[in-house]
């Protein structure tokens, strides 16, 4: 009976060898070896003596079939995507808005104190100058003067009538009293034309007025603009910065809903039109070569491995199988040659 068995056994244990031996042998050595000069046949192992061929061939296989512009887009497109992007809108939106960290804390999170400090310095620099170069030419003296004399001239028409009120809600000048021996005497000094008069002196006053005071304030605007309009932006970029983020955020639904429109429909933009051209740039093939280059070979030997463990049994011990097989039908062509 023993017998019998040998040749099988054997055979499995050689097929179960030979398989093993076959597939460490794809890694395995790593390098050349050579005895008194001469390289040692199957040295190195078949993936390290290919590596370049394979690494090229495995890139532009990814490149070509699994991350080429219509895969990438119909998965970076599709609705699960977009909804996802959404999603995660929404819920960073929600967060913020119940929040009490300030906008300045919140941005560390991203850059540095030193970024920040920087990027706000530059903002404000810039915006501070664009505004002194407007407040400089704009001439806005002429305009503020306009308005305040414009001002002052409605309050002094009206200041009579408004006087004429007083009195009467107080009752004076009712049936003869203060209020018409006023109006009396101005009659007896100006004539029955006084108003008029007076209203035509006023008016006399107010060009020169204006043209002195928009004067005054263009020259101080010449003058002090960038301090005062860097004084402002200053204090306000603090006061931004200091601000919690909950309120920055409070009753701006309809300004957030515009804003995730916005974002999603950009993020469809770029990748409908930039994704050939972000490929192109990134290079996947080229990418995945470096990289599969860069790897020590006992780096591979051992990720390939860890993937592909089970597999890999399966192999040798298919090869014991079929060395059990082959030992079999051996024992039975000799058993039937007898």
């Amino acid at each position: 009976m023993l017998s019998y068995l040998i040749g099988p056994v054997i055979g499995g244990v050689i097929g179960y060898i030979t398989n093993d031996i076959a597939i460490r042998m794809l890694f395995r050595p790593h390098r050349a070896k050579y005895i008194l000069g001469i390289k040692v046949p199957f040295t190195p192992g078949i993936i390290p003596k290919e590596k370049g061929r394979i690494a090229g061939a495995i890139g532009g296989a990814i490149s070509e079939n699994l991350m080429n512009k219509e895969v990438m887009e119909k998965n970076l497109l599709s609705e699960e995507m977009i909804g996802k992007i959404g999603s995660a809108f929404d819920r960073f939106f929600e967060t913020q808005k119940k929040s009490h960290e300030p906008l300045g804390a919140f941005l560390q999170r991203f850059m540095s104190e030193d970024e920040i400090a920087e990027v706000s310095s530059g903002v404000q620099g810039e915006l501070s100058s664009l505004i002194t170069k407007k407040l400089r030419a704009s001439e806005v003296g002429d305009q503020i003067a306009h308005l305040a004399v414009s001002h002052v001239m409605q309050k002094m028409q009206h200041f009579g009538s408004d006087i004429g009120d007083a009195l009467s809600d107080s009752g004076i000048g009712k049936g003869g009293g203060f209020g018409e021996m006023i109006s009396r005497g101005f009659e007896r000094l100006f004539g029955s034309s006084s108003k008029r008069h007076a209203t035509a002196f006023i008016n006399s006053l107010a060009a020169p007025v204006e043209q002195a005071l928009a004067k005054h304030i263009n020259e101080m605007m010449r003058n002090n603009a960038g301090e005062i309009v860097d004084s402002l932006i200053q204090k306000e970029g603090q006061r931004l910065l200091d601000c919690q983020m909950c309120e920055l955020l409070q009753d701006k639904e309809e300004q957030i809903a515009q804003l995730r429109s916005s974002v999603l429909s950009l993020y469809q933009h770029v990748i409908t039109d930039r994704l050939p051209r972000i490929l192109h740039a990134i290079d996947i093939s080229k990418m995945i070569e470096n990289r599969i280059n860069e790897m020590d070979m006992a780096e591979a030997e051992q990720l390939i491995f860890e993937v592909m463990d089970k597999e890999l049994k399966a192999i040798v011990w298919l090869g014991a199988l079929l060395g059990f097989i082959m030992g079999t039908l051996n024992l039975m062509l000799i058993h039937f040659n007898k």
